[in-house]
């Protein structure tokens, strides 16, 4: 069964019951779509890949106390 959450901060949530993640839909300006095609092309993986590792690394960042223990190095 899906969820609909709706837009929250131009992002569009989709919710599996139960899901482990959540899809969301976002538009990212021409230039920064190409670049993050570029790394996942170059890295072998998926671009939903690239976003996903750059977000954790900006909460890591942003807010160390988010971290997972098992993250830390």
């Amino acid at each position: 069964m899906v969820n609909k959450l709706g837009v929250f901060g131009g992002v569009f949530v989709v919710k599996a019951q139960d899901a482990v993640s959540i899809r969301a839909s976002i538009s990212f300006p021409r230039e920064i779509y190409e670049t993050l095609e570029a790394i996942a092309k170059e890295k072998r993986v998926s671009l939903a890949w690239v976003v996903r590792e750059a977000a954790e690394k900006y909460i890591a960042d942003r807010w160390p106390l988010f971290v997972k223990p098992s993250d830390r190095t």
